[in-house]
């Protein structure tokens, strides 16, 4: 027991630090080449922090758990939005841009729709499953919104020389490849020591999933987030949040499906409705107040909605 807590601190150690260098990399990235935060938020950061996700679905679609591929990928959605942003706007209120508000918010939330209709067979008469046809609409739709990032880098980049201009990309690169492992190594330890501390408790499958494995794997995210908040850089914290959650979607589960078709369990749609429930009030939330800024109430309103479905799902199941 001492061993796996020793474990789980170490891990947190890794993606303390990792965070820390990673969100000092991309800072330097965005200044030395002019890129927004918003757009490393969105790409960069999202993909490194969403590497845990990728290797527990990966390793969890060949040993066909359908259950732990989708409980991962839709529960660390839900903890991204409702715990890491609610948590980030709670400790620093967050203003968003235009273009977060109006473009990247309703892109997640056209990717909620796309899963459920496809997961849910809504287009064809056949039990509820996950083809490769569906992966590969689902990355297609993802090579859309990498190209929607092409196209703001192209119109938002500068030239405009700075004192960043001159820290050399090696050493950029060094801080990004560095805190990018501490995120991945410190995701693992977390998960792993976490998974069988549950299973020595006798948790189901998809209880793990959505609690353990989801919020473990959205560690990196968590503290990359809230490092991002207190440094004041709440578009690389937005950014994170909302591109982590299109990259898992329509990349890292489209990515599991390709390996093995999996069933879709309708229990799951109760996540889909919470998740969309959820980036809907995260609209509705650009347009009370102070405009296109999440205040302290909205962002307790997410953790205490988290909490209080986490904490009634886990009764029912157990």
């Amino acid at each position: 027991m001492i061993w796996t807590v020793l474990g789980i601190i170490t891990g947190f150690v890794c993606l303390i630090y990792g965070a820390n260098l990673l969100v000092a990399g991309a800072s330097l990235l965005t200044k030395r080449y002019g890129v927004p935060d918003l757009i490393i938020g969105l790409s960069i950061v999202a993909l490194g922090t969403s590497a845990p996700e990728l290797v527990v679905n990966l390793l969890a679609a060949y040993d066909q758990l359908p259950d732990i591929v989708l409980s991962n990928i839709i529960g660390s959605n839900n903890f991204n939005l409702f715990m890491i942003l609610g948590l980030a706007a709670i400790m620093v209120p967050l203003q968003v841009q235009k273009s977060t508000a109006f473009k990247e918010i309703p892109l997640a939330w056209l990717s909620i729709i796309l899963l459920g209709l496809l997961a849910n067979n809504f287009f064809i008469s056949s039990p509820a499953f996950l083809s490769r046809l569906d992966a590969c609409l689902l990355l297609t739709a993802f090579i859309g919104f990498m190209y929607y990032l092409y196209l703001q880098v192209k119109k938002d980049v500068s030239n405009a020389k700075n004192s960043a201009t001159y820290t050399s990309i090696k050493s950029i690169s060094v801080k990004i490849i560095l805190g990018l492992a501490g995120l991945f190594l410190g995701g693992q330890l977390v998960v792993n020591q976490s998974v069988s501390l549950a299973q020595t408790l006798g948790l189901s499958e998809k209880i793990i999933g959505l609690t353990i494995i989801a919020a473990g794997t959205s560690l990196p995210e968590l503290v990359t987030t809230l490092v991002s908040a207190r440094q004041n850089k709440a578009d690389l914290a937005v950014g994170n949040v909302i591109g982590s959650n299109l990259f898992n979607f329509l990349l890292i589960l489209p990515a599991s499906i390709l390996i093995n078709p999996i069933d879709y369990n309708l229990n799951f749609n109760i996540d889909i409705i919470l998740l969309l429930i959820g980036t809907s009030f995260v609209f509705l939330a650009m347009f009370t107040g102070k405009r296109r800024k999440i205040d302290r109430w909205e962002a307790l309103t997410l953790v205490l909605v988290y909490l209080a479905f986490t904490i009634y799902f886990v009764n029912l199941e157990v």
